[in-house]
């Protein structure tokens, strides 16, 4: 099978809105796709390789991980318990020290890796992208990502994309005795917090994303605000040692078992294993470090579920030849219908 040869992405969502519902997963592609330059394969994982440190090489190596968020925990924690029981007046800030490099690091990542903010990004590259997101949204589809840049996040809330859910919402704070009425300017609500509104949840951050951070009770998302830009109020965050949700780097079970202990992330997980219909991908290649995303498909196209419930095709977009021959290689791996489309027809970021 040539490239050529493949039916083009309108092709598909013509196809299937006839037959079933849709849902979307993407990947990195999906960023790629808005500017090569800046957005690459495994980029965190990749300026976390290059600070050259001996140290932080010989951490990562001892604690077999590059979660981010799980290295700066035991380093935090190591430090407590240094100050407490170590006599080596120089350990403690040689600590400190990978601490705010690794720190530094991952907000120098911010600034590389992300426009300004919102309004950097052209109108017509928000408009294309909130188009693409809306053929799924606006037809009870689920749209999932595995990237962790704020891209997505910043186009549902420019354009006010209908039913974009991503669970998140405020608890009202004020104790308001009965029969009392209160002004509503003077009521106090909770940051943004996580599953006031996920039982109809349609946006889901399968890996983690920028704007999403664990504080060890919730989960909570940060937004903008009229002082300060979103990437400002991360830094911030992370300044004062909060981490973003990220699960980046190691083998497919081992992002699993980082997804599953993470409450947020486990119920995004889910969400694939028990979707329904067809699945349409961009921009995701299915690689050696994808096996769970895999296990999720198979799952939900598990031939014990009923015939309405299930998931019956994965529709995959390929880039090139050699994209091509990867699915069709791995093909026998899914348990249900895969068609690779050409995704160079896909106009997620352009009219």
């Amino acid at each position: 099978m040539q490239l050529n040869e493949l039916i083009t992405y309108q092709e598909v969502v013509s196809s299937l809105n006839k037959k079933r519902k849709k849902h979307l997963l993407f990947g990195n592609g999906f960023s790629m796709a808005y500017d090569s330059n800046i957005f690459s394969y495994n980029a965190l994982s990749k300026f976390i390789d290059e600070i050259g440190d001996p140290v932080v090489q010989k951490l990562f190596e001892s604690l077999n991980t590059k979660n981010f968020e799980l290295i700066m925990q035991q380093l935090d924690n190591f430090c407590e318990i240094a100050n407490i029981f170590s006599d080596d007046a120089e350990l403690v800030p040689k600590i400190k020290a990978v601490i705010e490099k690794l720190k530094n690091s991952l907000i120098d990542a911010v600034k590389e890796l992300h426009p300004e903010h919102v309004f950097k990004m052209p109108i017509e590259k928000v408009q294309s992208c909130q188009k693409f997101l809306s053929e799924y949204l606006s037809k009870d589809g689920l749209v999932f990502s595995t990237n962790y840049d704020l891209l997505v996040y910043w186009v549902l809330m420019r354009t006010g994309t209908e039913n974009s859910i991503d669970g998140f919402g405020r608890d009202l704070e004020t104790e308001i005795e009965s029969g009392v009425s209160v002004p509503q300017n003077e009521l106090q609500y909770s940051e943004l917090r996580w599953g006031k509104h996920k039982s109809s949840q349609t946006i889901n951050y399968l890996h983690g994303s920028l704007p999403i951070f664990d504080n060890g009770i919730d989960i909570i998302k940060v937004e903008y605000d009229t002082e300060h830009f979103l990437l400002e109020n991360i830094k911030e965050r992370i300044k004062k040692k909060e981490y973003p949700i990220f699960v980046t780097a190691g083998n497919g079970q081992e992002k699993l078992t980082h997804i599953m202990h993470n409450k947020y992330l486990s119920f995004c997980y889910e969400k694939l294993c028990n979707i329904e219909g067809s699945l349409v991908t961009f921009g995701f290649n299915f690689g050696e470090y994808d096996s769970h995303i895999i296990e999720a498909i198979n799952i939900a196209a598990k031939s014990g579920r009923r015939v309405r419930e299930k998931l019956w095709s994965v529709y995959i977009g390929v880039y090139s030849q050699e994209g091509l021959d990867h699915i069709l290689k791995i093909k026998s791996k899914f348990k249900c219908k895969i068609i690779p489309y050409n995704a160079k027809t896909a106009n997620t970021w352009s009219q």
